[in-house]
């Protein structure tokens, strides 16, 4: 399975701004954090905002923050949230596409291991995914996040 660079992106934005507990984070800090495009970046963060995941406050000291805590955004939902197909090959939404009927026996196999991805993504919260990030921090910064946290 391989994920798009939209719900990569998304993730990235949920650990940086997780790792912020609730200070206001800017898109340029983390665009200059991961290296990646502030354009791109701006529909990752209206796409989280509009489904529920980040709070956008707008101004001058404006930025973003987490609308949940940690512990209660799902990395399984996250995926399944920003992913418009998820399927590993598109014959799984076309029953007429395989032209040996046997073969569709792919589809049910194919299906499985999607579950399996997903439901290992269902096991981890973001919480899991900063909890590293905030030991490193405690242990070389004395508490302070870097800039390049991730």
């Amino acid at each position: 399975m391989r994920l798009t660079l939209h719900t990569d992106y998304a993730l990235r934005v949920l650990i940086q701004v997780g790792l912020n507990e609730g200070r206001l984070t800017t898109i340029n800090d983390i665009a200059k954090s991961f290296d990646i495009s502030k354009h791109h970046l701006m529909k990752v963060v209206n796409d989280l905002s509009q489904k529920g995941y980040l709070e956008t406050v707008r101004g001058r000291n404006g930025g973003i923050r987490l609308m949940r805590k940690p512990g209660d955004i799902n990395i399984g939902a996250v995926v399944r949230d920003t992913e418009d197909q998820l399927d590993v090959i598109d014959c799984l939404h076309h029953a007429g596409y395989c032209r040996i009927e046997r073969a569709c026996v792919l589809r049910g196999v194919l299906h499985d291991a999607t579950d399996a991805f997903l439901a290992v993504l269902d096991a981890h919260t973001l919480a899991d995914l900063i909890k590293p990030y905030k030991a490193l921090s405690l242990l070389l910064f004395d508490g302070r996040i870097p800039e390049r946290a991730a």
